[in-house]
C-alpha cells in the first residue's frame, strides 16, 4: 500500500498558522473535526497530549509525529501541517519544528500505526524529499510528492521501525568511571560495547558493575544477618578510574540486523532474559533495542 493513500487533501494545511507545537496539534485536529464532525473532539484531544507528556514526539529533520490510539476512531486518520516560519518548540537537534504529521488510530491497529509512521519517517530522511515539502503550496502538492516519492507501507513489522538510531556505545578501553557516568546521566541501564572497527564485541549493564563490586553475592546472601554497608561498593569505587570496560562485560552478545522481524526479536529476548539487543548493519553498530522499546511503541503506542 503506497503512503501517499493515507493521505486526505482535507486534512492537509501547507500553512499553519500556530507558532508552537500544542497549538499545530490542535489547529489540525480541528481539520479532522471539520470533515468527520462525528468525532469526540476533546475525548481524542486529551488523548493526543496525553500521548505527548509520556514521550516528545518531535524526531527530528523539522518532523514531529503527534499521535493518539484510542477508542474514539474506528480507522486511521493521518493530518499534516507545513509551519512555512517554523514553530518555537525545542528539537532534539536543534533544527527548527516544521513538519506536524498527526495520526489517530484505533487502539487494535499498533502493526499498522507504526508501518505508517516508518513510511513517513522514510519520507523524511530524504533531505530533496524535506525542501520540496517545505516548498510545497497546495494540499495537492503534498500529496502528489509523497506519491511521486513511491514510499509504501511495508508488510511486517521489522525492529528498523522500533530501534533508537545512533545509540550511546562504549569501547573495551571505556573506564568504570566513564560507563556509570553515561548509565546515570541517560537513565539507561546498559551500553553495547565496540571495537574500533564499530563491530559490537559485547554489552555491559548495571548488573555487571553490582557484581563487580559483590563478585561474592551469594555467601552475603546466606548471612544475611551480618552488616556489609558500602564496604564493596567502596572498593570498586577506589578502582574505577583503573577498571575498564573489557574486565566487566559480557561477550555473549545477541545481535540482529535491521529486517529483523520484532516478533521474532520480542520472542528471542524473553527467552534469553535479555533487555537490549544491538542492531547491525555489515556487523557495525546502527541501532539498539530495549525491551521498553516493545512496550512504549507496540503496546502503548
Amino acid at each position: 500500500m503506497k503512503l501517499s493513500r493515507l493521505l486526505e487533501p482535507e486534512l492537509i494545511k501547507v500553512n499553519l498558522q500556530a507558532t508552537a507545537k500544542s497549538d499545530a496539534i490542535i489547529e489540525l485536529l480541528d481539520l479532522v473535526i471539520a470533515k468527520y464532525p462525528d468525532l469526540e473532539r476533546e475525548e481524542i484531544l486529551n488523548s493526543i497530549f496525553e500521548r505527548e507528556e509520556v514521550e516528545n514526539t518531535s524526531y527530528g529533520r523539522g518532523f514531529s509525529f503527534p499521535h493518539a490510539r484510542t477508542g474514539n476512531v474506528d480507522r486511521m486518520y493521518v493530518a499534516m501541517g507545513i509551519s512555512k516560519q517554523g514553530l518555537g518548540d525545542d528539537t532534539m537537534d536543534g533544527e527548527p519544528l516544521r513538519i506536524i504529521c498527526l495520526m489517530l488510530t484505533p487502539r487494535n491497529i499498533s502493526k499498522f500505526y507504526l508501518q505508517t509512521l516508518s513510511a513517513l519517517a522514510t519520507f523524511a530522511r530524504q533531505p530533496e524529499n524535506r525542501t520540496s515539502i517545505f516548498q510545497a503550496e497546495t494540499a495537492e502538492d503534498v500529496v502528489n510528492l509523497i506519491a511521486a516519492s513511491g514510499i509504501e507501507l511495508k508488510k511486517e513489522l521489522t525492529v528498523r521501525e522500533i530501534m533508537t538510531e545512533e545509540p550511546f556505545f562504549v569501547t573495551p578501553d571505556t573506564t568504570l568511571k566513564e560507563v556509570a557516568n553515561l548509565l546515570f546521566k541517560h537513565r539507561i541501564s546498559g551500553l553495547p560495547v565496540v571495537d574500533s572497527n564499530e563491530n559490537v564485541v559485547g554489552v555491559i549493564t548495571n548488573r555487571d558493575l553490582i557484581r563487580a563490586a559483590m563478585p561474592d553475592y551469594k555467601s552475603l546472601i546466606s548471612n544475611l544477618a551480618l552488616t556489609y554497608e558500602a564496604a564493596p561498593f567502596e572498593n570498586l569505587l577506589r578502582q574505577e578510574d583503573r577498571i575498564t570496560v573489557k574486565e566487566l562485560m559480557s561477550t555473549d552478545v545477541y545481535s540482529v540486523e535491521e529486517d529483523a522481524s520484532v516478533v521474532e526479536v520480542a520472542a528471542v529476548m524473553l527467552f534469553k532474559d535479555i533487555r537490549r539487543v544491538p542492531v547491525v548493519r555489515d556487523n557495525k553498530l546502527v541501532g539498539l533495542v530495549v525491551i521498553s522499546d516493545i512496550v512504549s511503541k507496540i503496546i502503548r503506542g
